[in-house]
């Protein structure tokens, strides 16, 4: 898979990672042992990606920034969305998607709207209004808990792309196989531990430990990096 570095002996297996935690330690080292690409910013999308690009940033002794995105929800279905809306406003409808669902256009802006606040929410809440930070000439990389559809990590890379950074990397510690490389189609490198192939794909497969990240939990984890 072009543009794609993963570890060969965890292709196609489940449950890989004890939690976020260890698997932002895996991904950290293996970043860290194959990045060819100067001055990283490691950008994590919360609240998943939260834990795990604490570890790569700690692995890399990076500094540490976030960069919030939410999906827009299908109605109905809080575990799937549509699209996404990321920090700056931007919003990105999978168009194919939502004519399989037969989704109105009002259904689609009251969903939007939702999410925009939701996002504007999410920035006051754990950034505290601190600025997005100036990667122009830095190295990039995206991290999150793992690839599913990839709409909302290519969301991010949109936005990203305005900032002038030199270098745009994806790092996740597991994925699908065909949304690891859409991903990598516009990004310069993906790094992905765990990649599997089955038509049936869950992110939450990839950890024996899995639940959602409350806002304590993510306010603990942004302290301990002296993020807030």
């Amino acid at each position: 898979m072009r543009g794609i570095l993963d570890n060969p002996q965890l292709r196609e297996r489940r449950f890989v990672f004890t939690d976020r935690q260890d698997a932002g330690k895996q991904l950290g080292m293996f970043i860290r042992s194959h990045l060819e690409y100067p001055d990283p910013v490691v950008v994590a999308i919360p609240a998943g990606g939260i834990p795990v690009g604490k570890g790569v940033a700690l692995a890399l002794g990076a500094p540490f920034e976030l960069a919030i995105v939410r999906k827009i929800q299908i109605p109905g279905n809080t575990e799937a969305g549509f699209g996404a809306v990321t920090w700056d406003g931007r919003v990105m409808i999978n168009e194919r998607l939502r004519a399989a669902l037969g989704l109105s256009q009002a259904e689609v802006d009251t969903a939007v709207a939702q999410t925009r606040k939701n996002v504007q929410e999410r920035i006051a809440r754990f950034t505290g209004g601190r600025p997005f930070p100036d990667l122009a000439g830095k190295t990039t990389i995206l991290v999150d808990d793992g690839l599913a559809s990839g709409f909302t990590m290519l969301a991010a890379i949109t936005s990203i792309r305005t900032s002038r950074t030199a270098h745009i990397i994806v790092g996740v510690p597991t994925s699908s196989a065909s949304s690891a490389e859409r991903v990598a189609a516009e990004v310069d490198q993906v790094f992905c531990l765990n990649i599997r192939s089955s038509q049936r794909f869950a992110v939450a497969e990839a950890y024996q430990h899995w639940y959602d990240l409350d806002d304590r939990e993510v306010m603990k984890e942004l302290a301990d990096m002296g993020y807030r």
